[in-house]
């Protein structure tokens, strides 16, 4: 029996991403900020999904919001229907140049503000019709963004282990040990991480893909992780060690402009220390090709000090 024919006119687009936003978020006032609209204009769109489906998507109350088992159901094929129409889009783009429009670029923030000024005027020169968003943040939060459709690339520390992404590792970024001149350690000419190893050993709050390769790399005892003292970024870090606090790993692209800390910290290579960053996007985008080909151009292009990666994208 063929089936009945059922036109399309009454269901928006925006409704459905409305909803998607509200699944992602938990939250119709966040949901309202990220897509731009009033919450009152969010919640009434919303109801006249409800209504046109005749289902009841979410369950509200004081507290909480969260989807239906009805709801469960059709807000997967309604994130189904999202992520094609903006691949519909990125292709239709795709034919005035692969780079071309807005590109939303997220940066872990231990790279961020010491890559991304020598990044961006050559990116400007090569891409001259690509306009950049950069923003800065931990790598949990930014992957997140990038699953939702809320940034398109990351440059992140390989490797991230999401199925659902491709990367594309650049350069190799040698971390250093800085210590506070005049510790026993600044009288030697070149470290190990193992010198590090011990109460002294400073280290980043929770959500810094550098706190866990500190750790790894330090061999620190479980039992010895929660005596450790903390820094909220690798700024306060840096100030930490200069007030004689303790020690730590420092990426080698962190030590540009600190001529005023001379006398402070002594800087000391690390032979046996360092950490991949690379390129990091959907599979699902249809621009991958493109990111591969940025990826070859960023690893032509690596900054001093560092050592570019051989291997191409990787599943």
């Amino acid at each position: 029996m063929e089936k009945t024919y059922t036109p399309l006119s009454g269901l928006s687009l925006r409704d459905i991403e409305y909803a998607v936003a509200v699944d992602d978020l938990r939250n119709f006032s966040r949901a309202a900020e990220r897509c731009g609209v009033s919450q009152a204009g969010l919640s009434e769109q919303i109801r006249k999904l409800e209504n046109l489906l005749g289902v009841v998507l979410f369950e509200r109350t004081r507290r909480h919001v969260k989807p239906t088992p009805e709801g469960i159901r059709l807000l997967e094929r309604a994130r189904d229907v999202v992520t094609a129409a903006r691949m519909m889009l990125e292709a239709a783009h795709m034919q005035s140049g692969p780079l071309n429009g807005i590109l939303r670029i997220g940066v872990i923030a231990t790279l961020g503000p010491y890559y991304i000024p020598s990044m961006l005027p050559l990116l400007r020169k090569s891409y001259p019709d690509l306009r950049l968003q950069v923003t800065d943040g931990l790598t949990g939060p930014l992957l997140a963004k990038l699953q939702q459709d809320e940034l398109d690339l990351v440059f992140a520390a390989l490797p991230v282990s999401e199925k659902s992404f491709m990367d594309c590792a650049l350069f190799e970024e040698p971390f250093v040990a800085a210590v506070p001149s005049g510790h026993p350690l600044s009288r030697k000419r070149s470290l190990a991480t193992r010198d590090l190893d011990g109460p002294e050993l400073l280290l980043l709050e929770d959500g810094h893909c550098l706190r866990d390769q500190a750790l790894a790399l330090c061999g620190l005892p479980t039992q010895a992780r929660a005596r450790q003292r903390l820094a909220t970024s690798l700024e306060m870090l840096w100030h930490m060690i200069g007030a004689g606090e303790g020690h730590s790993l420092i990426p080698h692209l962190a030590l540009r402009n600190r001529g005023e800390w001379r006398g402070l910290i002594a800087v000391r290579p690390l032979a046996d220390a360092s950490r991949t960053i690379g390129a990091v996007w959907r599979k699902s985008d249809p621009r991958g090709p493109a990111f591969a080909e940025l990826g070859d151009f960023l690893r032509r292009h690596v900054p001093e000090g560092c050592r570019p990666c051989q291997d191409g994208p990787e599943a």
